[in-house]
């Protein structure tokens, strides 16, 4: 999976809309988003079709980010899979910075996890081959 980027925003009317219209005005798609706010903080988790314009838009405009290689994990979709695997990964002292439902089957969902450490987290998750 790409760069996925967790940008801060404004939490207020209009922010969320002034990010992607800056993407697109430099020709960026937006492939993958979620995001949030609460009080004044709101953020957007995203990948784009290009990154490194994507890294150019965000230091341009002043928006606190953090980026990655997400890890991809694959869980059983039932109550208390995320928590099991976010657990593992608190456990293991990694940083969870975002999250995002990137797939889906009958009996699975497929989460991208931005996290401090991917390596690390590959590993406390036991995907390291």
């Amino acid at each position: 999976m790409a760069t996925q980027f967790v940008v801060q925003l404004r939490n207020r009317p209009g922010a969320l809309a002034e990010f992607a219209r800056k993407l697109a005005a430099r020709g960026i798609d937006i492939v993958n988003i979620a995001g949030g706010g609460m009080g004044d903080v709101g953020y957007a988790i995203v990948t784009t079709s290009d990154e490194a314009k994507t890294r150019q838009v965000l230091r341009a405009s002043g928006h606190l980010f953090a980026e990655g290689q997400p890890v991809i994990v694959e869980i059983e979709d039932r109550p208390g899979e995320l928590a099991s695997v976010t657990e593992r990964l608190a456990d293991a002292g990694i940083n969870i910075e975002g999250v995002v439902l990137v797939g889906r089957s009958p009996a699975t969902v497929e989460v991208a996890i931005t996290v401090d450490d991917p390596a690390h987290a590959r590993r406390a998750l036991g995907l390291e081959t």
